[in-house]
């Protein structure tokens, strides 16, 4: 995968772990100012920028992934295809395809961008606050994903209906609703009208 200045500056050659900075933003979306990733999303949380992102397969089935058990925030749960963080000054559009190769081992195709949506969701489970502002991004997944252990504990691809049982079912993430339903009109150009989308 290739380097950008924002991902090189938070590469660790020495295999130190170091802190995981999040770009925080005002509600227009306008950057203010640097936080620690757990910093930003304790309560009550503060507003930062993040992304998800929306793959489907060529019959218009969305690529689902359960957040590995080891995961500090919503671990286990149902989720869009990825969702995270851009590193201050990388784009969201550059850190959703690097994430999304990071976590699940694939490229997006035809990636686009689908909107922006401001939420606040609480994690009970966690006591974590999700206050984000959300850059939506829907593609094509043409490849079998291949997905790392210590993100992702499973994958499916699912069509609407699929989706509604697995829903109703649960669990799923705090902002998976919100997401989907803010993406659905890009997802519904992508995918066309017989996906039910």
């Amino acid at each position: 995968m290739p380097t950008t200045p924002a991902t090189a500056t938070h590469s660790s050659s020495n295999g130190s772990a170091e802190a995981i900075m999040l770009e925080l933003v005002d509600e227009s979306g306008t950057t203010i100012g640097t936080a620690e990733k757990l910093a930003a999303h304790q309560a009550p949380g503060r507003l930062h920028r993040a992304f998800s992102v929306f793959l489907f397969d060529e019959q218009g089935r969305l690529l689902l992934q359960r957040r590995a058990l080891g995961k500090y925030h919503s671990p286990g749960v149902w989720s869009n295809t990825c969702c995270g963080h851009p590193y201050p000054g990388e784009a969201p559009f550059a850190a959703a395809a690097r994430r999304t190769y990071e976590e699940l081992g694939i490229s997006p195709s035809l990636m686009a961008a689908a909107g922006t949506v401001r939420y606040n969701h609480p994690d009970p489970a966690s006591g974590l606050v999700e206050q984000e502002f959300n850059h939506l991004y829907v593609g094509l997944a043409q490849d079998t994903p291949a997905p790392d252990p210590e993100e992702v504990g499973e994958t499916v691809f699912v069509t609407a209906a699929e989706l509604a049982e697995r829903h109703a079912a649960g669990p799923f993430s705090a902002w998976f609703m919100t997401v989907l339903d803010a993406a659905r009109p890009a997802i519904r150009e992508l995918t066309g009208p017989s996906a039910g989308w």
